[in-house]
């Protein structure tokens, strides 16, 4: 008999989810934070360096000065800036969404330290004699822009314009410095050139007793302005030295979010369709629970406060298809119970009951790769790892409980009885119950191969290739960006197609000689030229304003210094170390040590495997790289650990396992057993790829690119590595129990 209310409350559930969601989704989607790779804006590291000789860089010197810097920003009026304290002398600030960069830059290094001093350089007077906030914007009397100023005492500055009126003609100048450096800067010097660095030098003709001053100099209404708001900021304690900057033009930001939302709806789409044909009903609930789950990630993250980057859109994308691969286990789980001759509900509770295991181990060591990225990554990849990791969250949630709720409703209604079809299982798939003596004897597509028998041929293939990498690493080398190698990467957008030798003629009237220049977009309107060198702020300003002036896009200017780039690739090493020996130790715990080192060996093969198609293709090698090797680690080792569960629960159902013969049969079934699920959920993690490699922004590429080759690497090394030393180790190790047995059996010799 139907029950129909299961069916009417499945309706009901969907439609009241779907109604919260058609209501809310734009205003979460409109309230998310964009990183300033989608909208625009810069981030700069700068390491913290005392002002004067003798200072020291504490807690509280680091606080002040994230306080003025925060003080500068809000003045500039930059909405939700972002400026953290890193380790014990540095200083992040993340801005998005500024339209002159070059100018806050500027606003943010300077010390903002005001002195007057006399023509012998000697101080006057100096910033703490100024009243806070005393600063504004006015006029003369010949509407020229100028700077007033209040004092703090009337009386000294009576008596400054008494000691410089006293020094005579021509030395009656008051001298007025910003950031005047001592040691190197002069009046004698300066005074010579057509732009001075000081402000000006008005003439002293009489004393003045007044608390109010004006400063008048070569002023535009915007630049007095700044100079108001500067002082009213406050000077800084300390001196800052850019170590690490990243800008992108907002015409960038907002073509490469247009260009990767595009491409994550495609491949979703596809994501969809699939899951739909293939297995048909459950499909549709796949789809629910992961349209369910776009929602609860983009409501979470906007719940965090989190900022959304370019790489965290692409974890959201990835996570789309590796979310379906909880509901890909748990079906094939239900469609072998099926084949088994079982009924639909049995099917159904058998193939939850034994796939959860399986998704948990699974989610468990992608999760923990996550965790390492976040732990070792730069913003940008934090961002990913983040969205990664909520996403890994959200998909064990959804997948698990959502999918199994939403399609009970429709089992236990009954109305499934006697149609298998409706799970995409063919009648003569179906073994009679009554025959079934070993239910590990599950009937695949996948029967008629014998992937032991060729293990030899696995093993050499990989081992050829280690070699070729080898070579290729020797002989060619990884093209490492500035992230590794240190230096300066311009990324230039035209409206038209560009050539290499155009850019280089462009750098070279400007006087720098770019490394290389590579063009990339469908028009090649796309020029990144890279510089051995890093660029100083006053450099990359002048860059920006000439590439923005001559195509009409502000370009995208990264610096890395030697120091960063050697951390950085110092990091680098240690996350991939440390979240292997995170798997051995979790793999070894739940499973046993031969499948961790075989999952290990595995892993750093399909790692080894991109490092060297980077090599061989030259593209550059850059922190994203990274964050797609840890991608690819955490991927690797969670289709190895759903082949080696099938292994571990075939080996507790076998009655015997002593020959290698047995240990080959299990492997065999294992495998068979799994590539369907395999198979599955790598196309639906291509389909996400290929659309970012295809459609995306340029960008993330390279970092899609190493994704696509992680992922086919991971599948051949899941299904004809990992499993195949399995077997052999697992095999050397029963011999020697065996023959430990054997010796212990055989009696003492007679004296």
């Amino acid at each position: 008999m139907v029950k129909r209310g299961r069916i009417v409350a499945f309706f009901l559930l969907v439609l009241l989810i779907g109604s919260l969601m058609g209501t809310t989704l734009n205003g979460i989607v409109n309230n998310i934070k964009l990183g300033l790779d989608l909208q625009g804006g810069f981030e700069i590291l700068y390491e913290v360096k005392p002002a004067k000789e003798g200072d020291v860089i504490d807690r509280d010197v680091l606080l002040s000065t994230v306080e003025a810097l925060d003080r500068r920003v809000n003045v500039l009026g930059v909405s939700e800036p972002n400026i953290q304290i890193e380790g014990e002398d540095r200083i992040r600030v993340q801005l998005a969404g500024v339209d002159d960069q070059n100018t806050v830059r500027e606003i943010l290094s300077t010390q903002a330290k005001l002195t007057f001093r006399d023509v012998n350089d000697n101080i006057m007077l100096d910033g703490t004699d100024l009243v806070e906030n005393g600063a504004k914007q006015s006029f003369a009397e010949q509407n020229q822009p100028i700077v007033s100023l209040k004092l703090k005492d009337a009386n000294l500055f009576k008596e400054v314009t008494e000691d410089i009126l006293a020094m005579g003609v021509p030395n009656n100048l008051l001298v007025i410095w910003l950031d005047f450096e001592e040691g190197v800067d002069s009046y004698a010097a300066e005074a010579l050139k057509a732009e001075p660095k000081f402000i000006s030098a008005p003439r002293v003709s009489q004393i003045l007793n007044t608390s109010d001053v004006q400063i008048e100099g070569n002023f535009t209404v915007e630049s007095a302005d700044q100079l108001a708001d500067l002082l009213n900021a406050g000077s800084l304690p300390v001196d800052l030295e850019e170590i690490y900057s990243t800008s992108v033009g907002a015409k960038f930001g907002e073509t490469a979010l247009q260009k990767t939302v595009f491409a994550g709806m495609i491949g979703i789409a596809i994501i969809f369709l699939f899951m739909i044909f293939y297995y048909r009903f459950p499909g549709i609930i796949a789809v629910v629970t992961l349209s369910i789950y776009i929602f609860l990630i983009l409501q979470i993250f906007d719940w965090m406060n989190a900022v959304l980057t370019l790489p965290g859109i692409a974890a959201l994308l990835l996570g789309v298809g590796m979310a379906v691969d909880a509901n890909i286990i748990t079906y094939e789980r239900i469609r072998e119970e099926l084949r088994l001759g079982k009924s639909v509900m049995s099917a159904f509770k058998s193939g939850n009951r034994n796939s959860l295991s399986t998704i948990f181990d699974a989610n468990i060591t992608t999760l923990l790769a996550a965790v390492v990225l976040f732990s070792f990554g730069t913003s940008s990849v934090k961002g990913f790892a983040t969205m990664l990791i909520v996403s890994i969250l959200v998909s064990f949630l959804t997948a698990v409980y959502g999918s199994r709720l939403l399609l009970g409703l429709w089992v236990n209604s009954r109305i499934f009885n006697n149609k298998p079809g409706l799970f995409g299982v063919k009648q003569s798939e179906i073994a009679d119950i009554a025959t079934v003596t070993d239910e590990t004897e599950v009937v695949t597509r996948y029967d008629r191969f014998d992937f032991v028998k060729h293990r030899k041929k696995f093993f050499i293939a990989s081992g050829v290739m280690f070699v070729l990498g080898i070579g290729l690493l020797l002989t060619l080398k990884l093209n490492l960006g500035i992230d590794f190698a240190s230096g300066t990467r311009v990324e230039i957008l035209a409206e038209k197609s560009l050539t290499a030798q155009e850019v280089t003629e462009e750098f070279r009237d400007l006087g720098y000689e770019p490394k290389d220049v590579i063009l990339s977009g469908d028009n090649k309107e796309i020029g990144v030229a890279r510089f051995i060198g890093v660029l100083s702020k006053d450099e990359i300003a002048e860059v920006k304003t000439h590439f923005q002036n001559l195509y009409g896009a502000e370009p995208s200017v990264s610096t890395v210094s030697p120091t960063v780039g050697k951390e950085l690739a110092r990091n680098a090493f240690f996350a991939v170390m440390i979240a292997s020996i995170g798997i051995i130790i979790y793999v070894t715990i739940r499973f046993e040590m031969i499948m961790a080192i075989a999952a290990i060996i595995a892993l750093l093969h399909d790692a080894f495997f991109i490092i060297m198609l980077f090599s061989l293709t030259r593209l550059e090698v850059d922190i994203t790289f990274i964050a797609a090797i840890l991608t690819i680690v955490g991927y690797s080792i969670n289709d190895t650990i759903v082949t080696f569960d099938r292994i571990r629960e075939l080996m507790k159902k076998s009655k015997r396992v002593k020959t290698f013969e047995d240990l080959s049969d299990i492997v065999n079934k294992a495998l068979r057993q799994t590539l369907g699920r395999s198979v599955s959920t790598v196309i639906t993690v291509v389909f996400v790829v290929l659309a970012l490699l295809f459609l995306g922004a340029e960008s993330i590429t390279n970092f899609s690119f190493a994704l696509l080759v992680g992922l086919i690497a991971g599948t051949y090394s899941s299904l004809f590595l990992a499993s195949q030393l399995w077997l052999v180790w697992k095999h050397k190790q029963l011999e020697k129990r065996r023959y430990a047995k054997i010796e212990d059996k055989e009696p003492e010799p007679e004296v």
